[in-house]
């Protein structure tokens, strides 16, 4: 492949600043109102479970004798 028609590539539009807005914004276009609800739904329960996650690794840890509560 040619350095010219790898620039000429399509998918060099998308790697600017610019052009990932425009592919973002094209996308929002083409997405219904109920798939971007469940994009936000399972955003919603993916930062839920990350944050019970941090929650649990900050929690003291038990002595090996010692029962839950």
């Amino acid at each position: 492949m040619t350095k010219q028609k790898l620039y000429a590539h399509s998918g060099w539009k998308s790697c600017t600043f610019e052009g990932a807005e425009m592919s973002t914004l094209r996308l929002g276009l083409q997405t219904t109102f109920r798939e971007k609800l469940e994009w936000l739904e399972e955003a919603e329960t993916l930062s839920l479970r990350l944050q019970a996650g941090r929650e649990r690794a900050v929690r003291p840890s038990r002595s090996p004798g010692e029962r839950r509560t």
